[in-house]
């Protein structure tokens, strides 16, 4: 989901973040990666948590998570009856595209509390705290995105966010630690290179995906593979 951006059919998009389409690779990456720069908060993303999943079971593979910010500084957003109306017809073709469930606790719940603040900085602290302490990055994304979009819980509230980490079995006062560590300026820098990385592939938004063979980065269609996740771990195995 997003406001005050673009949703297409098959991704949300950061205005101005292609730049320019000759790609550097990241100089610390080696190996086959996937480059995934995504948002917690972009439904899109959730839509494509099942190529996400389908990537992970490849071996070889090296999955690498860059938080794109798209609902974070002036652009978080308070929910409103406005936002509400905005993004469920997004989320409805979402779900038909995707397969992809949305709960009650999403739609008739947090859509509806217009107390909650959707703020996208906070989970992506989590995430890094989570690949921080433990490598499980990838499942604190996994259970951030069902916690928003099937139980409708406020992902943007610590409390909920260490809930999370407590229920995969991280250590409690090393992720307290990493988050706290990890929060503010390292979310920002972190967000800032992803959007930098955006640039550099030529992606349009969220989700993109980059697959980086050596020095050579390409960036993959995934939206058409949105539903497909079998026809899209052979297109990355091929």
């Amino acid at each position: 989901m997003v406001t005050g951006h673009d949703c297409g059919d098959s991704s949300c998009a950061l205005p101005g973040a292609a730049e320019g389409k000759d790609a550097a690779a990241p100089a610390t990456a080696q190996g086959t990666v996937l480059h995934y720069i995504y948002d917690p908060l972009c439904g899109w993303c959730y839509g494509a948590a099942p190529l996400l999943q389908a990537a992970r079971e490849i071996e070889g593979l090296r999955i690498v998570l860059h938080g794109g910010g798209m609902m974070t500084g002036s652009n978080r957003r308070q929910v409103s009856p406005q936002l509400r109306n905005y993004v469920m017809q997004h989320d409805r073709r979402i779900a038909a595209m995707t397969g992809q469930p949305f709960g009650d606790g999403y739609f008739d719940g947090l859509l509806l509390d217009t107390t909650a603040i959707f703020d996208s900085a906070p989970p992506i602290t989590a995430i890094l705290a989570a690949e921080a302490v433990a490598g499980q990055g990838l499942a604190m994304l996994a259970r951030i995105q069902a916690a928003h979009y099937v139980h409708g819980l406020r992902v943007a509230d610590a409390a909920v966010l260490h809930a999370l980490a407590m229920e995969m079995g991280l250590d409690q006062a090393q992720f307290d630690s990493k988050f706290a560590e990890l929060g503010g300026a390292a979310t920002q820098a972190h967000i800032d290179a992803s959007r930098s990385l955006l640039a550099r592939v030529g992606g349009q938004g969220f989700p993109t995906f980059a697959l980086q063979r050596g020095t050579q980065i390409e960036v993959l269609d995934a939206g058409r593979f949105f539903g497909q996740a079998p026809a899209w771990k052979a297109a990355l195995s091929a």
